[in-house]
């Protein structure tokens, strides 16, 4: 049944692991997306009760596939078609973090003004 073929980047997409599909891809062929320790192709096909340890911007996973998932949906109905079986140890080693950090934005009042930033100081000291 040709549906039922699902490739691992789209498949990491889908369930919300990486923003974009590209990023995905880009994943699998930098060596970031294993299966048992081996490196895999974005154009690997992805069966059900697969094991993937997948290394992210923020985090080392270990997933395993509970159903194939096409398209991208929600992250409350994508979090359904896998498991995170990532041990306890790596999530002691991440502890909490801003959630700023995960979406690639800017913390406030960390590094160089932004050009809001800039406009409002011009406008306090009247310039």
């Amino acid at each position: 049944m040709e549906k039922e073929k699902l490739r691992i980047d789209k498949y990491l997409w889908a369930i919300r692991l990486f923003k974009t599909r590209s990023q995905a891809g880009d994943a699998c062929d930098k060596g970031k997306v294993k299966q048992n320790a081996v490196n895999v192709k974005p154009s690997k096909a992805v069966h059900v009760d697969d094991e993937y340890e997948v290394k992210t911007e923020s985090k080392r996973w270990v997933i395993k596939v509970n159903e194939l998932l096409h398209k991208r949906v929600q992250y409350s109905e994508a979090i359904k078609y896998y498991s995170d079986i990532t041990p306890a140890e790596e999530l002691d080693r991440i502890k909490f973090q801003a959630a700023v950090f995960h979406t690639g934005k800017r913390m406030s009042k960390k590094g160089r003004p932004t050009k809001k930033d800039k406009r409002d100081i011009d406008d306090f000291t009247g310039w």
